[in-house]
C-alpha cells in the first residue's frame, strides 16, 4: 500500500496524503487532482478501491490499423495531442496480423474503464466484417467516434474526408491533362470509402463522356505490393492515368510502371490519396489528394469530449473537404502513352 501511494503521488506530482484522501473518498481534494490520481492508478496498473470502480477513468482508447501506412501514425499523433489538451490519456491499440482483434481491444479497454474510444480505419468501414463489438459499445452507452466512412447502421458519430470529392479532384486533374483512359485502384469490395470512390469515379467518367468499363477498376489490399500487382494489369489494359485509394497503393503503381519499362509521369500519370509523410520526397514526388487530418482529428476529439461531458450527439457524419496537391507524378498525356492506350 505504501509503495502504491508513493508511485501514484510521484506520477501525479502530489503528496502521498493527497493520494490517500482520494483513495478513501475524503474531502479536501480538487476535482482535477482527484481525476489525475484515478487516471494514474489506471495507467500504473493498480486496482481502484471498490467504491471508486464505478467511475470512468480519464483514459481514451485509440484503435487504429497497423502503422505501416504513415497516415495512421500521423492521425494518432493529432488525436493523442488533442486528447491530452483536454486532460485525457490516450491508449493506443494497433491491429496487426496475428495480434489482438478489435473485439479483444474493446474488451481490454472496457476492463480499464475508459471514458471513450476513437476508432480509425477499423472494421466499421468494412460492410462484411464482424460488428458485434460496436453493438456492445452502443448498448453500454460508451462515447465512441469513428474516423473514416462507416457502415450506415452502426449509430455512432463519424468524421471523414469526403471520398467522392477526392476522386472528382483527381479525375478532373487527369482529364485536364488530356488523359481519357483513366484507371482506378481501390480497396476490397466491402470497403465503404472505396465504394464511395467508385461511385464518384463512375459519375465523373459519365459526365466527361468517357466510356470506361470495369476493366479499368482494380481492387487490392492497401499495400505497396497490392498496388504494384493491380497497376500492372491496368497499364497492360492501356490506361494512361491511375487514381489510387492510398499513397502506398500509388507507390506500388509507380513501381509497376517502371517494371514494365515505362516511366512516371511521361508514360503513365499516377495520383495517390492521403498525402502522408514523405510523399514530396519520392521519385517523382507524388501528386496526391491530401486528407485534412488535423481538422478531422480535432473534430473527432471534440465530438468524443462532448459525449463524455454528457452532451447529446447525433449519429451524423461530418465530411471534410480534401485538397489536391499537384507534384511530379502527373503530366500531360504524350503521343507514346496514347499509342499504348490504343493497343
Amino acid at each position: 500500500m505504501t509503495r502504491r501511494l508513493a508511485e501514484v503521488a510521484k506520477k501525479v506530482g502530489v503528496s502521498e496524503a493527497t493520494v490517500s484522501r482520494v483513495l478513501n473518498s475524503k474531502p479536501g481534494v480538487s476535482e482535477s487532482t482527484r481525476a489525475a490520481v484515478l487516471t494514474a492508478l489506471d495507467v500504473l496498473g493498480y486496482e481502484r478501491p471498490t467504491q471508486l470502480r464505478g467511475e470512468r477513468a480519464r483514459l481514451v482508447g485509440l484503435v487504429v490499423p497497423d502503422l505501416g501506412n504513415p497516415i495512421f501514425p500521423a492521425l494518432a499523433e493529432v488525436l493523442g495531442g488533442a486528447l491530452a489538451q483536454r486532460g485525457f490519456t490516450p491508449v493506443l491499440c494497433t491491429r496487426t496480423a496475428g495480434g489482438l482483434s478489435e473485439a479483444d481491444y474493446v474488451d481490454m479497454l472496457l476492463e480499464q474503464q475508459v471514458s471513450g474510444v476513437v476508432f480509425a480505419g477499423g472494421h466499421y468501414a468494412e460492410a462484411d466484417a464482424p460488428h458485434e463489438h460496436y453493438q456492445k459499445l452502443l448498448g453500454l452507452g460508451l462515447p465512441v467516434v469513428l474516423v473514416n466512412a462507416a457502415s450506415q447502421a452502426l449509430g455512432f458519430p463519424c468524421v471523414a474526408t469526403d471520398d467522392e470529392v477526392a476522386v472528382e479532384q483527381a479525375f478532373g486533374h487527369l482529364t485536364s491533362l488530356g488523359h481519357e483512359r483513366v484507371g482506378l485502384v481501390l480497396g476490397p469490395e466491402d470497403h465503404v470509402p472505396s465504394r464511395r470512390k467508385l461511385k464518384a469515379f463512375t459519375a465523373a467518367a459519365r459526365a466527361a463522356g468517357l466510356d470506361l468499363g470495369p476493366e479499368v477498376v482494380e481492387r487490392s489490399l492497401f499495400s505497396l505490393e497490392g498496388g504494384q500487382a493491380v497497376a500492372t494489369r491496368l497499364v497492360r489494359a492501356g490506361v494512361t492515368g491511375i487514381i489510387c485509394a492510398s499513397d502506398p497503393l500509388a507507390l506500388g503503381a509507380i513501381r509497376a510502371v517502371r517494371r514494365l519499362g515505362m516511366s512516371v509521369p511521361h508514360d503513365v500519370s499516377i495520383v495517390g490519396f492521403d498525402d502522408s509523410a514523405f510523399m514530396n520526397c519520392t521519385n517523382p514526388p507524388l501528386t496526391t489528394v491530401r486528407q485534412p487530418i488535423e481538422a478531422v482529428g480535432r473534430a473527432a476529439v471534440t465530438l468524443l469530449a462532448g459525449q463524455i461531458e454528457g452532451a447529446s450527439v447525433t449519429a451524423e457524419e461530418l465530411l471534410f473537404e480534401p485538397e489536391l496537391v499537384v507534384r511530379g507524378s502527373t503530366a500531360p498525356v504524350r503521343a507514346r502513352a496514347l499509342a499504348v492506350a490504343a493497343l
